[in-house]
């Protein structure tokens, strides 16, 4: 199978195409024929080692020194399954699916193998491959980060920083699922889009300061991390969250002794899960969540899609398809 490789951490030129023997799924995984992957700024800052400041160190110490442990990138993907190890039950050979590797990586190829009780499952009949791909990454992670960190309820007053991207996208769609009433941050440009995708109000930040007023959200969910941590406090009401899905070392530090009137800051990773995918697979077909795509690339344009990552301009997800489909 083809698959790219990132040899070092850098720019696009240490990417490379190359042949990889067909993997085989052991006991209780399953091999996913990739029909359609993405590009996440998780994967652009791994390859590019474009961290919050403070986490160099912390990424190589965890993905490798001069470069990823594992070289093949990417975590979302859609495709059929072709061959299932010994003891699942759950799929066969044929069955559509999607889900994610996690930081297991490996989805920048012609094929996975991923645990069959892992966060793979059924794809919602009503989603293309490129649709289904376009999800997992931000959907967990808006997930997790506003129902387990920000314990968002119906009728939160919800912000959004960043809501055009692959992950505020989904905030958008899943507070809004959840009852909040949302107001997304986003370039003016993109405004009409935000509030077709659920958003009640839109602030422009290059029009507007969305943290002028105090006390005026419940949870404000961040991706952008550009505004000073005293005035994203300040515009929480009582016992609000911040949940701060981009920071710096310095700022999670901070953020720990910033908290008054109940107030609390909230940062982390998502883990990928069984439940956590079933859960979005719901949401889709309850109408409630769709894909936002930004672009789609060949594999065999891998460099143009980081770029593209790069410019911190998508809207939604950058898609990665077979150079064959």
């Amino acid at each position: 199978m083809r698959a790219v490789i990132c040899r070092a951490y850098g720019g696009t030129e240490h990417l490379e195409i190359v042949e990889r023997p067909l993997p085989e799924p052991g006991p209780g995984e399953i091999r996913v024929g990739l029909c359609a992957s993405t590009v996440s700024a998780g994967d652009w800052r791994i390859r590019s080692l474009t961290v919050p400041a403070g986490y160099g160190l912390v990424l190589r110490a965890a993905m490798g020194w001069t470069g990823p442990r594992q070289p093949v990138l990417g975590s979302a993907f859609s495709g059929v399954v072709e061959a299932v190890g010994e003891d699942v039950t759950r799929f066969g050979p044929g069955d559509e699916v999607f889900g994610s590797t996690g930081m297991k990586l490996g989805a920048h190829a012609e094929a996975v193998v991923i645990a069959a009780e892992g966060a793979v499952v059924h794809k919602p009949h009503v989603l293309i491959h490129s649709q289904a791909a376009a999800l997992p990454f931000g959907a967990t992670t808006a997930l997790q980060f506003l129902r387990d960190k920000g314990r968002l309820k119906a009728k939160h007053r919800l912000c959004v920083v960043g809501a055009s991207g692959e992950v505020g996208a989904a905030a958008v769609q899943i507070g809004r699922a959840m009852g909040a009433h949302v107001t997304a941050v986003c370039s003016a440009a993109n405004s009409d889009l935000v509030r077709d995708l659920g958003a009640r109000e839109v602030i422009a930040h290059d029009e507007e300061d969305p943290f002028a007023d105090e006390n005026r959200f419940d949870v404000i969910f961040d991706t952008v991390g550009a505004a000073p941590l005293k005035r994203r406090m300040r515009a929480l009401r009582r016992r609000g969250r911040l949940l701060l899905v981009y920071a710096g070392l310095g700022t999670e530090i901070a953020a720990r002794f910033a908290g008054r009137g109940g107030r609390r800051a909230r940062s982390g990773m998502a883990n990928e899960s069984r439940a956590d995918m079933e859960e979005i697979a719901r949401l889709v077909e309850a109408g409630d969540l769709r894909a936002v795509i930004d672009s789609r690339y060949r594999l065999s344009e891998i460099a143009a899609a980081y770029d593209r990552v790069a410019t911190r301009r998508k809207r939604g997800a950058v898609v990665l398809l077979p150079d064959e489909a």
